[in-house]
């Protein structure tokens, strides 16, 4: 699986608990051994990258912003109105997030989101490697969620190369294509190989620069 440097789920609880604990926003959920690799605190670089998370009504669901921190990424979640429980949380090859759309791969596909494209990197290998497979997202029984790491899987020029990238959340967890051969001798199947049975894309948002605004 691609190397997170620093990965951690931070629901609102969890952000409490830190407050009164005495902790910095610098270094919020970041363990002791991960001291030296939490992430700085934003500068507001002209080269930060942000997108706007909408469910497929083209309600606004949350936003995620990227930074480069610490020789990676630095990825930054918060979503409202969501489902509880852990989601697949992707970066997905195509900056274009429409409902009901047809897969640019197999027109006989179609579905919310599907105009995102696959995972980043699905072409060079399996779900669970590929440099778009990022840690799941937790969102609490309020529908309130967050997230914080930073991956040196993708850079910011990655993540707007030509036609773009999207963030995409999905219905379900992620196993990562993580399946033991006592339940299945032959191997995953090919969806668990492609998406670790993450399920249906609910929200998703184009990645842009951080003076261009949502969609």
């Amino acid at each position: 699986m691609p190397r997170l440097v620093s990965a951690v789920l931070l629901s609102a609880a969890v952000v409490t608990l830190a407050a009164g604990c005495g902790s910095g926003d610098d270094t919020k959920g970041t363990s002791a051994g991960d001291t030296a690799l939490a992430p700085e605190a934003s500068t507001g670089s002209s080269d930060d990258l942000t997108a706007t998370l909408v469910d497929a009504k083209g309600t606004k669901v949350g936003t995620a912003e990227f930074a480069a921190k610490n020789g990676g990424v630095e990825v930054s979640v918060e979503v409202t109105g969501l489902p509880p429980g852990f989601h697949g949380f992707h970066l997905h090859s195509i900056g274009v997030c429409e409902p009901d759309s047809v897969s640019p791969t197999d027109p006989t596909m179609k579905g919310d989101f599907l105009s995102a494209g696959g995972h980043i990197g699905a072409k060079e290998t399996h779900h669970g490697e590929h440099p778009g497979d990022l840690p799941s997202l937790f969102v609490e029984k309020s529908g309130a969620g967050s997230l914080e790491f930073v991956t040196d899987a993708v850079t910011l020029a990655d993540l707007t190369d030509d036609d773009g990238s999207a963030v995409m959340i999905h219905a379900g967890r992620d196993n990562y294509a993580n399946i033991p051969e006592r339940y299945a001798p032959n191997g995953p199947d090919e969806t668990t190989l492609n998406t670790g049975d993450a399920g249906a894309r609910i929200a998703c948002g184009p990645i842009e620069g951080s003076g261009q605004g949502g969609s």
